[in-house]
């Protein structure tokens, strides 16, 4: 019973009471976001006032992310999950003179707003056609297993 007591001892000594938190990315996204102005800072103020960019669009080269994200530990009791606090993500759009033409801040409210295309691709073959039958029966021809041929 002693060694169980000593064991939860330094179990709860060793527990903090201070919350644990893992910062990833830019710090203070937001305040940052306020010092960029539209058609008046250039690729070189964005340097200056937050840095290098978290990632740069492969498909435009002229879009770069900036990423911030806070968790942190919950209470004791739920085990050490982490919470996410804050995931903010900067979008700046450069023109073709590294000016800025747009800027978008998406946080924990408005991240899952994805939008989806209902439209579906018709395919433009059909299953009565001549050719469809043709490559029918030549695929079950290759498919079929060899039979011994008595000579």
């Amino acid at each position: 019973m002693k060694y169980l007591y000593f064991i939860f001892f330094i179990l709860i000594i060793n527990c903090s009471g201070n919350k644990l938190s893992n910062y990833h990315g830019t710090n203070q996204l937001e305040s940052k976001f306020d010092k960029i102005i539209i058609n008046k800072s250039n690729k070189n103020d964005l340097l200056r006032i937050i840095g290098p960019p978290s990632s740069k669009s492969d498909f435009n080269k002229n879009k770069w992310f900036y990423i911030e994200r806070l968790k942190s530990n919950q209470s004791l009791i739920k085990l050490g999950t982490q919470k996410l606090q804050k995931n903010n993500i900067l979008i700046v759009e450069l023109n073709d003179f590294g000016i800025i033409k747009e800027k978008r801040l998406l946080n924990l409210d408005n991240m899952n707003d994805l939008k989806y295309l209902k439209n579906t691709t018709q395919k433009e073959f059909s299953n009565d056609s001549f050719l469809y039958d043709v490559f029918t029966t030549l695929r079950e021809k290759i498919n079929s297993p060899t039979r011994k041929r008595s000579n």
